[in-house]
């Protein structure tokens, strides 16, 4: 078996690597596969710079933050535009209600901060002038915040919004119906390192993509909603909740996790607004993406999954 360590944040969006574990699909591709749970994107980040995992999966953005860090490193398969909601204490009612508030981020110029910059922009708010930021780390931590008065709004993704309304706090907007089409999740791995294992990344992805069709697939349904509630420690109720979400025709995960053009141009765009690189050099989406390894691995694919 050839070892492949993976890092990734607590979330729904972990279901296709769940049942691929489940279902066998990374042994039968010869995949021994190791799980790290991160607390931060910062965490996340070094992990991979130093090698002590191959692969991450989260926020598109984090791969363009360790390029522009030095470290060559390329997103190879997506999976989603994000199940995330702004998430507000119950007195808040409206963007203007955010003013002089705290804004409960991961980390200060990546990702999903960058995502709400720009819609707090676009509502007239400006950063650094019109609310604080504050570093809190992973959703899970931002969500504890929020229910403990320690920040005023924060952006949550599944389960973490839903358990959030529970615990009585509001959803104030939902970023894709602002920003429109964003590649949120994605996986992504130093090229060195994708250029020494070409077989074994190709595999995975393989095996990966097998894992999105086997759950996503309805007559898997009952079985997939008690992995993910198995798997992320939530009620079934809530892991049914979550499952339809993801399964939406529309909304849900893209198929076959095909990595999103247009999402991917606005997780670039949303970078040389708020994370403008040293000397002002533009970037462009094509410099961040490699899909050599995902075409190798759908290729190997059949039209149907298996279970």
């Amino acid at each position: 078996m050839d070892r492949i360590r993976i890092n990734v944040f607590p979330g729904v969006q972990n279901l296709p690597n769940f049942a691929a574990e489940h279902k066998a699909f990374f042994e039968r591709r010869g995949l021994s596969v190791e799980t790290t749970f991160t607390k931060s994107s910062e965490e996340q980040r070094s992990a991979l710079t130093t090698g002590a995992c191959d692969i991450a999966h989260s926020a598109a953005d984090n791969a363009l933050a360790l390029v522009d860090a030095g470290i060559d490193t390329a997103v190879v398969v997506g999976l989603d535009h994000g199940f995330n909601k702004i998430v507000v204490q119950p007195d808040i009612k409206s963007y203007d209600d955010l003013r002089g508030r705290i804004f409960g981020v991961d980390a200060l110029d990546t990702a999903f901060a960058l995502l709400t910059y720009e819609i707090l922009r676009r509502n007239g708010l400006a950063k650094d002038k019109d609310y604080k930021v504050q570093t809190v780390g992973a959703t899970r931590f931002r969500l504890d915040a929020l229910k403990n008065g320690n920040i005023d709004f924060a952006v949550l993704n599944l389960p973490f919004n839903l358990l959030a309304q529970e615990a009585g706090l509001k959803i104030l907007d939902d970023p894709i119906d602002v920003v429109g089409p964003y590649q949120s999740t994605a996986g992504f791995v130093r090229r060195d390192w994708a250029a020494a294992h070409r077989e074994q990344l190709a595999a995975y992805i393989a095996a990966y993509i097998e894992g999105l069709r086997w759950a996503t697939d309805p007559a898997n349904r009952t079985e997939a909603i008690a992995l993910l509630a198995e798997r992320i420690q939530i009620s079934s109720r809530v892991a049914e909740s979550c499952y339809d979400r993801v399964t939406h025709p529309e909304s849900g995960f893209a198929r076959d996790a095909k990595v999103d053009s247009r999402g991917m141009d606005c997780v670039v765009k949303l970078r040389n607004e708020f994370s403008p690189k040293a000397g002002g050099a533009m970037r462009s989406t094509a410099h961040y993406v490699d899909e050599t390894y995902y075409n190798t691995a759908l290729a190997t694919l059949t039209n149907a999954t298996v279970g």
